[in-house]
């Protein structure tokens, strides 16, 4: 079990490259704790497998340090780095049994028989693995398989870390949730320190004490999942997370004022003026903004969907295009009606941050 310390780490694929441009991982200073569970989310090549293989080794990075505890490992193998990584695709040997695939690190590291059974059991039971410890691999289902996999990465106690590089992927949609259930709770029993790579926000939401939000290669905001949602510190991390995302217009913003298509909109703080030439956006999420038949600022109903416990509205705000909320007993009759956005959860965004403003 260890600290993670990625002290500085940044990797080019293009060796000498001293452009930014061609850094596949920008510059990258944090650490990860001992028994938390971290997700690396973002959309393919934004550089979270990159960072992945740097953990683990596969990649010597072309700057900075990683450190376990106080060891440096920058430039150690895999094998010296006391590790377990759980691939996308099922790992498993299809001749030997569930039991033997699991016993397979132990047994490899020496350790005593009883003590191999004992762990075994313990996480095909946190796994639901049990009844099929006598079976042999190469009948089982896919997802059996992962299980294995997982498992496989789980049973020694002794490791640093836990490395997942999207092991639900191939997983039937309907079983991903019970997957995730189950990490979560060996992740609580067993005290590992996890890191699990994903692209899909729910798994990474449902698993992570804290998410790594990536895109380009730079590390845009590291947070708890509830952070993500309700404090988003980069446009993009506003939009990516949440279903739908967060709405973003561009604005002119003055003090507490911002104008948005020929509409004043009152801020819940103070700002100062951007400078010249700089992108001004609001961002506010569809959950905080009400539609309702009169008042607030004039919209134009486009569409609204029923979604069962809450109905959504597709309306026009000027040339924008933004989502609303309908509350509960709210009917909307017209192709015109108001907007209401919750001036706390109003955020205004120069050049993608999030500036705090000043208290009104």
């Amino acid at each position: 079990m260890a600290r993670i310390t990625l002290d500085g780490i940044a990797h080019s694929y293009n060796p000498g490259s001293t452009s930014e441009a061609d850094f596949a991982l920008k510059r990258l200073d944090h650490v990860w704790e001992q028994g938390r569970a971290y997700a690396l989310l973002g959309p393919s090549g934004c550089g979270k497998t990159t960072l992945l293989n740097i953990i683990s080794g596969l990649v010597v990075p072309s700057s900075g340090r990683l450190l376990f505890d106080d060891r440096d490992v920058t430039h150690l193998p895999t094998e010296q780095r006391n590790i377990a990584q759980v691939f996308q695709f099922p790992v498993v040997y299809d001749t030997m049994t569930v039991a033997q695939n699991l016993a397979f690190p132990l047994k490899n590291r020496g350790v005593a028989r009883g003590a191999i059974d004992a762990r075994v059991a313990e996480i095909a039971a946190m796994l639901g693995l049990t009844p099929e410890l006598h079976r042999r691999a190469r009948s089982l289902t896919a997802d059996a398989k992962q299980k294995i996999s997982l498992g496989r990465g789980l049973v020694r106690s002794d490791v640093a870390a836990v490395l997942f590089d999207e092991p639900l992927t191939v997983i039937d949609p309907a079983l991903k949730w019970e997957l995730r259930s189950k990490l979560k709770a060996i992740h609580r029993a067993l005290d590992l320190l996890m890191v699990y790579v994903t692209h899909d926000q729910v798994e990474a939401l449902t698993f992570a004490d804290e998410v790594v939000v990536m895109k380009d290669g730079r590390v845009l905001q590291i947070a708890t999942p509830a952070e993500l949602f309700e404090q988003p510190e980069h446009t993009f991390v506003g939009y990516f997370i949440g279903s739908p995302g967060m709405n973003l217009v561009e604005a002119q913003v003055d003090g507490h004022l911002a104008r948005v298509a020929d509409q004043t909109i009152e801020l819940g703080r103070r700002y100062a003026a951007p400078a010249p030439g700089s992108s001004v956006r609001l961002g506010f999420r569809p959950d905080y903004a009400s539609l309702v038949p009169a008042g607030g600022i004039p919209v134009r109903v486009r569409r609204i969907e029923d979604l069962g416990r809450r109905r959504l509205a597709r309306v026009a705000l000027g040339e924008n295009d933004i989502f609303a909320t309908i509350p509960h007993g709210v009917s909307i009759e017209r192709e015109e009606a108001g907007l209401l956005i919750e001036q706390d959860r109003l955020f205004v965004y120069v050049d993608e941050q999030r500036v705090a403003g000043q208290a009104r």
